[in-house]
């Protein structure tokens, strides 16, 4: 009989979660280091998540949703464009989070840059792109991903991978490589209008700086220091 030991799910006590420690770095964030708005800090990051930090997909953030009962979900989304007026992702709009946007637009996004020992929160109201920014997106997909779009129910049940993999290959049967494919009518941006924007910095002694814009009615942003 082979002991409980050498089962491969036995526990591994360098894997405890608890026990799992990072002493992060020592230089900080700054109040006088900030960028005058929240997008401007956001764009310095970013450059350098991008570049200094050579993250996979430095663009992936996880977007929270509610529904109307308030039961929350998130998902990992790419982000495909961001300035004065907002963050932007696609998506199916028949999917679970489009649902939960249509009754609560209210949406967090986060950003990730654990190398970095970095994250940036958004909070915000999402609204739809308009058709056009859409159409214009939409075109400048690689045309796998543009079939992809009309295969996949999103968030839906489906009956086996086969089923999902039939349906592109009919989608590119019809629309081969070159041919343009049409936007599906399903499918669509939100832009992310920010009402607040973290940065969270990681420290020495989880003293960590977090700093947060917030909106104000004139649309400046007041800057407050959050405690650790």
């Amino acid at each position: 009989m082979t002991g409980v030991t050498d089962r491969d799910d036995a526990f591994d006590p360098s894997l405890d979660p608890a026990a799992m420690r990072m002493q992060y770095r020592a230089e900080g964030l700054a109040e006088a280091d900030l960028a005058a708005t929240p997008v401007e800090q956001f764009a310095r990051w970013f450059k350098q998540a991008a570049t200094e930090g050579r993250l996979f997909e430095p663009n992936a953030m996880i977007v929270s949703t509610a529904d109307a009962e308030g039961r929350p979900s998130s998902r990992t989304v790419l982000l495909k464009h961001f300035d004065e007026q907002g963050f932007v992702f696609y998506t199916n709009y028949d999917s679970r989070k489009a649902h939960d946007l249509a009754s609560n637009p209210y949406v967090s996004l986060l950003f990730p840059w654990h190398p970095m020992a970095r994250q940036v929160i958004v909070t915000g109201v999402a609204r739809r792109t308009g058709r056009d920014e859409t159409a214009a997106y939409f075109r400048t997909r690689p045309h796998g991903s543009r079939l992809g779009a009309w295969a996949s129910a999103q968030s839906s049940v489906i009956a086996s991978r086969a089923d999902l993999e039939s349906a592109y290959a009919e989608l590119a049967a019809r629309y081969p490589e070159g041919e343009p494919v049409p936007v599906p009518a399903h499918w669509g941006g939100f832009r992310v209008a920010p009402q607040a924007v973290e940065f969270w910095q990681g420290r020495e002694n989880r003293l960590h700086d977090r700093l947060r814009y917030v909106a104000r009615a004139d649309g400046s942003w007041q800057v407050e220091r959050l405690s650790p």
